[in-house]
């Protein structure tokens, strides 16, 4: 494999405006997690921005970023515009799709996205961690994935929800919104239009697997958090700053 790291990034956040350029420990946000990404040591690293001043302070980072108009629907849309503008003779055959809100990932956490790829059949990978307890569990921010390890690091995906499955005594799986896609699932999937799972659950893999492509992921002791909140921006500030 040949991996290169896009971060889609944008300032029109809801819940926090403009949280890329929120400084953290010293940095911007997306600079953060610009680092991380670079500290993984998988490939390039390379920031999909909707608006010039996240250019600009990735740039003033000793990054590269290109811009992706706001108007992009998505972020994969936006990874897919930044994958062809950086690499249009595909010399990248996988591409991991990494949110520009996870300035507290650990770096050791890129190099497990890629195992599921090991298996040619897999189209997309992605990561779980284990669900805590019962209010993790019956939180609809926690996504929750259905699968089933054995004696493997590595299992199919059947299914992501806002609820928690699936039903019965076992554990129960967060999904960590990090992707690595083969070069051809990814053109593939942003060819694809949304999905009904997909707008029923407001979750964008599900039209992935509606469509009969391959979801694996990959176990990981802890992931980490997305900042989408005031309260968020302030643990991560502690973390960091520590």
């Amino acid at each position: 494999m040949n991996p290169i790291i896009i971060i889609p990034s944008r300032m029109g956040s809801t819940r926090l405006p403009g949280k890329p350029l929120a400084m953290i420990a010293g940095k911007p946000m997306v600079v953060q997690v610009l680092d991380r990404a670079r500290e993984a040591g998988i490939g390039p690293v390379a920031v999909a921005a909707a608006e010039p001043e996240i250019v600009a302070a990735v740039q003033a980072a000793g990054g590269v970023a290109v811009l992706a108009d706001d108007d992009v629907i998505s972020g994969t849309d936006r990874v897919k515009l930044a994958l062809d503008r950086l690499d249009p003779q595909g010399l990248h055959d996988v591409v991991v799709n990494l949110q520009g809100d996870f300035p507290t990932l650990s770096p050791a956490l890129l190099p497990a996205v890629l195992k599921p790829l090991a298996d040619p059949g897999v189209d997309i990978a992605s990561l779980v961690t284990p669900i805590k307890d019962a209010h993790e569990a019956a939180t609809d921010s926690f996504v929750k994935c259905a699968c089933a390890f054995t004696d493997q690091d590595v299992a199919p995906a059947l299914y992501f929800s806002r609820t928690a499955v699936p039903w019965g005594e076992g554990p129960l799986w967060h999904h960590i919104g990090v992707y690595a896609y083969r070069r051809a699932a990814l053109d593939r999937f942003v060819a694809l239009p949304p999905s009904a799972l997909e707008l029923r659950e407001k979750l964008e893999q599900l039209r992935a697997l509606e469509a009969g492509m391959r979801i694996s992921v990959a176990r990981v002791e802890y992931g980490p958090f997305g900042v989408d909140t005031p309260e968020d921006l302030e643990r991560a500030r502690r973390i960091l700053g520590n």
